[in-house]
């Protein structure tokens, strides 16, 4: 039933020859750059921000990079737990953006965007999430819409996020301040001419 449901859903919104050349091209820069900001948004927290609040910044990175470390781990173990091949391995409906024929399930993206998105949810603000979460639905759509994954690939994102933020937030209440103290401790090091130079932040 679960799988008819899938494909159901995945056929309601898998592009066709007839979709807009305009519309593939969009969800071909969202499937394909969105991500980006996962990283980029990450470092400019840690490098950069007024003084008052860069060392909650800076702690906010370090539980989305937890988050995003057993998040990725769990993507990595169901997909080898339980593997599934991708809508067009299986010659459902139309491929419109070049992707391996690996397991589908979960979707590594979707994974990786609703972890980032429920991160600032829980331990940013509600704005925040809801921004990023909203992105990383356009990033599920996307990868749906061009033929590379699964609705369900998508809901084991999203579900992989919340487990694994919950997971993180453990592992902060444990050992997050020495982990913090020991980052900030290698930052230092490793950027000492940038700081010295006033590129980034101490």
């Amino acid at each position: 039933m679960m799988e008819d449901l899938n494909h159901q859903l995945f056929l309601a919104i898998n592009a066709t020859p007839a979709s807009p050349a305009w519309l593939l091209a969009l969800a071909t820069f969202i499937a394909r750059e969105l991500i980006y900001g996962v990283p980029l948004l990450s470092a400019a927290l840690w490098l950069w921000g007024p003084g008052q609040k860069l060392s909650a910044q800076r702690q906010l990175v370090v539980k989305i990079a937890l988050a995003l470390a057993i998040s990725v781990f769990l993507s990595w173990l169901m997909g080898h737990l339980f593997p599934h091949p991708r809508p067009f391995a299986e010659g459902v409906g139309h491929q419109f953006l070049h992707h391996s024929p690996d397991d589908s399930y979960p979707s590594n993206h979707g994974t990786v965007s609703f972890t980032f998105a429920l991160a600032f949810l829980c331990w940013h603000r509600v704005w925040s999430g809801l921004v990023l979460l909203a992105v990383a639905c356009a990033i599920a759509w996307s990868r749906i819409y061009l033929g590379v994954h699964w609705p369900l690939d998508m809901v084991g994102g999203l579900l992989l996020g919340m487990l694994a933020c919950l997971a993180a937030q453990m592992v902060w209440n444990g050992c997050g301040e020495a982990l913090y103290r020991l980052l900030r401790q290698l930052y230092r090091r490793c950027f000492a001419l940038p700081i010295r130079k006033g590129w980034v932040r101490d």
